[in-house]
């Protein structure tokens, strides 16, 4: 039988030995149980179990994180594309039914030029560019959980960022699998396969205050 958690009225501290693993028996959780929890952490769920991100991410992560938002985002014109950061919930799945999703994970940013895909929860569906910036605790989940999960349902562009190092590596997603970039540093430029046009020194993002 599922075991349910209901909402509490102060938020605590999550114990991840309260969740049960996705088996044969009990398929995992779902964006319906994920929307009756409340804990100190910000909580993801990929295909069913849940992940706990970083409660407190740095100075510097935050500040690469707000550096690159507004340099795309001045790139946009007016009805070319939403561009969002965390806390944004994206869910993915093949019905918007709160209880057939069993993904929904919240970008650093991300990108969405269909905007059929947004709600007053957040985008259901592939954003077309998400950003994920690596901090302590969260680089296996971001290089490997959602890099696949990413590529599985056609994300066309998935940018990681390492803050400490100062590089970036973009993969582009060609017949269905990502073909990464070379590592991307200051005193080069990128571009978007997403945004025609756009061209980004890194060292407008990446030289610290």
């Amino acid at each position: 039988m599922e075991v349910k958690y209901n909402r509490i009225p102060q938020k605590e501290k999550i114990d991840l030995t309260r969740f049960k693993l996705p088996d044969s028996s009990f398929p995992g959780y779902s964006y319906a149980d994920y929307l009756t929890w409340d804990f100190e952490e910000i909580v993801e769920l990929i295909k069913g179990r849940v992940f706990v991100k970083p409660p407190f991410p740095g100075t510097r992560h935050q500040e690469i994180l707000l550096k690159f938002f507004l340099q795309i985002n001045k790139s946009l014109t007016k009805g070319t594309g939403e561009l969002y950061y965390a806390p944004f919930d994206v869910r993915f799945g093949g019905a918007n039914e709160d209880g057939k999703i069993v993904t929904v994970v919240q970008p650093d940013i991300c990108l969405i030029l269909d905007p059929i895909k947004l709600d007053e929860r957040g985008c259901f569906g592939s954003p077309d560019l998400i950003i994920e910036i690596l901090s302590k605790g969260n680089n296996t989940t971001e290089l490997q959980e959602k890099y696949e999960l990413y590529q599985e349902f056609g994300v066309k562009e998935y940018w990681i960022i390492h803050p400490v190092e100062n590089t970036l590596q973009i993969n582009v997603l060609v017949n269905g699998v990502y073909q990464p970039s070379r590592l991307f540093t200051t005193g080069q430029k990128v571009t978007s396969t997403v945004l025609p046009g756009f061209e980004l020194a890194l060292e407008e993002v990446f030289e610290e205050s």
